[in-house]
C-alpha cells in the first residue's frame, strides 16, 4: 500500500471503520477532534485515496467507501477499471464484487462502438439479502 499522508490515513479509516458509504462532510463531522476543519482537506483525502485505489466513489449516492479488496500491490486490481458494487437501499450496506466476464463484456461492447473508456462503475441499487421481506 502506498505511504499515506496523517489527512489520507485518517480519512481511509474512518471509511474502513464506518463499513458503509460516507459523504465527505459525515468524514469531516467524524474526523473534527482530529484535526480536519474544512471540507477541502477531506477532498483532498479522498481524491488522492481514489486516484490509489483504495477508496471508491458512488455516483448515485456522491458519497465514498473504501475498497473492499486486498490491497498487496501483487494482488490489488480492478479488471480494466471496472467496479460493481451491489448498494441495499434500506440498510446501506456495500457489497463491492468485480466479475472479469462482466468487465469484459462492458470492455467488448465500448470497442465495438469505438468507444475507449477509462474506467467503469456499475452500481446495482435494491434490498441486501438480510433486508427483504421474508
Amino acid at each position: 500500500m502506498k505511504k499515506l499522508t496523517k489527512n489520507q490515513q485518517l480519512v481511509f479509516d474512518q471509511l474502513v471503520k464506518n463499513k458503509t458509504p460516507q459523504s465527505a462532510y459525515d468524514i469531516l463531522d467524524d474526523l473534527r477532534a482530529e484535526g480536519l476543519r474544512a471540507p477541502l482537506q477531506v477532498y483532498r483525502a479522498l481524491d488522492k485515496l481514489v486516484e490509489f485505489d483504495l477508496v471508491h466513489r458512488l455516483e448515485s449516492m456522491n458519497a465514498f467507501v473504501a475498497c473492499a479488496h486486498d490491497h498487496d500491490e501483487a494482488h490489488h486490481h480492478h479488471h480494466g477499471g471496472f467496479c460493481a458494487f451491489a448498494i441495499c437501499n434500506d440498510c446501506g450496506s456495500v457489497n463491492e464484487f468485480n466479475d472479469p466476464v462482466i468487465a469484459g463484456q462492458l470492455q467488448n461492447w465500448a470497442g465495438n462502438e469505438g468507444f475507449k473508456t477509462q474506467s467503469t462503475t456499475v452500481e446495482l441499487r435494491g434490498l441486501c439479502e438480510g433486508c427483504q421481506p421474508n
